[in-house]
């Protein structure tokens, strides 16, 4: 079976640390996108004005409200358990306030995930 792993980290610094993390485990396939939560919006006064289309000038000013959401689809529930564990390594505790989110989910199908 597949799972989808899906992590949200609050601070894009911390990224990097997992991404390298997760490589050393073997994960091959990352995605990462950059994202912004509603309830960050908000505390930051911006969600009446966000812009539906995003120019580069309005992303620099924003920066400082964005996350990053890595995506991974694995095989292995073994290997999730793993990529959990050196998740919290990495950043910390998940649990505490506006440290993170993460979740995974099964996969019924996937195709076209290359094996290294």
């Amino acid at each position: 079976m597949y799972y989808l792993v899906l992590l949200i980290v609050n601070n894009p610094e911390q990224v990097p640390k997992v991404l390298l993390r997760w490589e050393e485990l073997g994960v091959t396939g990352i995605t990462i996108l950059e994202s912004t939560g509603h309830g960050k919006l908000r505390r930051a006064g911006l969600l009446e004005n966000f812009p539906l289309l995003v120019s580069i000038e309005s992303l620099e000013e924003m920066q400082e409200i964005h996350h990053r959401t890595l995506l991974s689809v694995v095989d292995s529930e073994e290997l999730v358990e793993r990529m959990i564990s050196t998740v919290q390594e990495a950043i910390g505790d998940l649990e505490r306030e506006h440290s993170g989110l993460l979740f995974v989910l099964p996969v019924l199908r996937a195709i076209g995930i290359c094996k290294d």
